[in-house]
């Protein structure tokens, strides 16, 4: 059985998906950008302000999903130039215990929407 998990504390999806799904245990969410919910603006004033927007997200879609980034079993990292890697792992690292942080892989691409540097997506397990 599917669930669609949504919550105003994340950006609103802006096509036909949505901000998560769970299905038994398993969540799995969309790939969030730095959409700040409250006023829909992108927050691009640093790649790390970025991440953290991204990351707060995320959060709040757990959140919604009554889990936390503990939960967390795989992400995926979208990024649009590996020189911005560091700065953005650093940010998402500090959201997670190194010693349970989830499988991952980080990926350059060509471009993102809204042109935004990095997009995060999960899978998660309660």
């Amino acid at each position: 059985m599917k669930k669609i998990i949504f919550t105003e504390k994340a950006p609103a999806p802006i096509g036909p998906y949505n901000q998560a799904v769970l299905v038994d245990n398993t969540l799995y969410t969309s790939g969030q950008i730095a959409i700040n919910p409250e006023n829909n603006e992108l927050v691009l004033t640093s790649i790390e302000e970025e991440t953290k927007m991204v990351m707060e997200n995320l959060k709040a879609v757990l959140t919604a999903a009554e889990m936390t980034f503990d939960n967390a079993i795989k992400a995926t990292i979208f990024i649009s130039d590996m020189n911005n890697f560091a700065k953005i792992n650093s940010v998402y690292g500090s959201y997670f215990n190194e010693e349970s942080a989830p499988a991952r892989e980080t990926v350059q691409v060509a471009c993102l929407p809204k042109n935004v540097n990095v997009e995060i997506s999960m899978i998660a397990i309660k």
